[in-house]
């Protein structure tokens, strides 16, 4: 891990008269982060032991500095579809630079990209590019691939939302049947060719229906390969639920959304959530976007577990595109896009969502009553904690990556709050100076991304 403190040959940048969220807190105080090696700065140790000064002072007149969003489920941005795989597929990986580029300005600095319930070549094409790619540390590489979400297709049927039946599958013969689905070089981790260092697998975490099959019974074998396993679009019982839990599942996707509803006699999967409960509590994801989940059912799970609450987009690939009907998928389906509503043409299933991560912070702080770094906690410290990052990402104490965002708050004069992203840095620097300047970089020319 690279030293956080200076070697003298780096530009040091310290920020002032600004407000720092640490913890639950926002706190007035300095930041100093280097650009050389991407980390922030033991302040205290480097100005009084060695005498240090900063090559740059920015004073952010009282804005607030947070760790870098973290969006652990987004399934495309830009025009770009992360499960559509171009009929040139050497261009995927072009494109989703272009995508990165223009992400990070949304003050998202790392992410799960998310493949959806898709057959097997959809996920051997499209895994190679969406594995972990921070190892270069170059903050003109945009947001931060942490590694690929797989969301299906060992899915529940019933539960399925708007992925394909036709391509939803049991794990009949267990982790042999998700060797073969995603392929077995995205399932292990490998061994760099550079320096013989052990690489992680290309998928970070798994999305599956624990009640299919032998679906439980992988669990172990996933997270022993550090693979997240995540209970989601399922029909489980409060046992098969406390099960999954028990054999080592860490997080539920989208809560409330696509699983078995809260019953007074079996609570199902958010039972698992109950302070009583013998069992760790898992994390899960919220969608925040006044479309998926009721206010008031965002502020239940919150106080169930607040220290597992994740904000989450589940955004599609029509974020930053306007209203209209789009190509899907190459299965010719197609989705309506207006304002932040997705659903699939010609029904009323909920298509993910077109909001950006900042946005949903924002509605949170606004329908629960929960303080800023409460919000801001929701996507970075507590995913991060997910992950199995803290102090890494989603931090502002010394040694942490330097992803930062500079945050304006405004009150309107009813009391309502907004946070506007003013500035994004990656890895100690600003990504303003590495916007691409081409004028279609939002809108990549992918079928997928075509208005009809």
């Amino acid at each position: 891990m690279p030293s956080a403190i200076p070697t003298g040959n780096e530009r040091i940048t310290k920020f002032t008269n600004c407000r720092l969220v640490k913890g639950d807190e926002l706190v007035e105080q300095d930041l100093w982060v280097s650009s050389e090696t991407g980390k922030i700065v033991r302040s205290q140790e480097v100005f009084y032991g060695k005498h240090e000064v900063p090559d740059n002072i920015i004073n952010l007149g009282g804005r607030i500095i947070s760790p870098g969003l973290i969006d652990v489920q987004l399934n495309g941005a830009f025009g770009f579809n992360f499960s559509t795989i171009p009929d040139d597929v050497s261009s995927y990986g072009k494109v989703l630079k272009q995508v990165n580029k223009s992400l990070v300005q949304t003050g998202v600095t790392s992410y799960l990209p998310t493949l959806t319930s898709s057959r097997p070549e959809v996920y051997h094409q499209a895994l190679p590019f969406l594995g972990p790619s921070g190892g270069p540390r170059r903050a003109e590489d945009g947001a931060e691939s942490l590694g690929a979400h797989c969301e299906g297709p060992f899915i529940s049927p019933t539960k399925n939302g708007i992925h394909p039946v036709e391509v939803i599958v049991p794990a009949v013969n267990g982790f042999s049947d998700l060797e073969k689905m995603y392929g077995a070089s995205n399932i292990y981790p490998t061994v760099s060719p550079i320096d013989g260092a052990l690489l992680p697998p290309k998928i970070r975490k798994i999305t599956a229906a624990p009640e299919i099959a032998k679906m439980t019974q992988t669990i172990p074998e996933l997270i022993s390969r550090g693979i997240i396993y995540s209970m989601g679009h399922t029909e489980a019982t409060y046992e098969e639920a406390s099960a999954a839990v028990a054999a080592g599942g860490t997080m539920i996707t989208h809560l409330f959304n696509a699983m078995r509803p809260l019953h007074h006699r079996n609570p199902g999967v958010f039972g698992v959530l109950g302070l009583a409960e013998s069992l760790p509590r898992p994390y899960f994801g919220v969608i925040a976007d006044g479309i998926h989940l009721h206010p008031t059912s965002i502020k239940i799970a919150f106080n169930a577990h607040p220290d597992g609450f994740i904000l989450v987009t589940d955004a599609m690939h029509l974020v930053g595109l306007p209203d209209g009907v789009y190509e899907w998928n190459n299965d010719g389906e197609r989705l309506v896009k207006t304002g932040p509503s997705l659903t699939l043409e010609g029904t009323n299933k909920i298509a993910g969502s077109s909001i950006t991560l900042i946005e949903c912070v924002t509605n949170f702080l606004n329908w629960s009553g929960a303080s800023v770094p409460q919000a801001l906690k929701a996507v970075t410290a507590t995913p991060a904690a997910m992950l199995g990052l803290g102090g890494v990402k989603g931090s502002l104490e010394g040694d942490a990556d330097a992803d930062l965002v500079i945050i304006d708050e405004e009150i309107d004069e009813s009391g309502m709050k907004n946070l506007r992203i003013d500035q994004v840095w990656k890895f100690g620097n600003s990504t303003h100076w590495f916007v691409a300047i081409e004028e279609d970089i939002g809108q990549p020319k992918m079928k997928s991304g075509e208005l009809i």
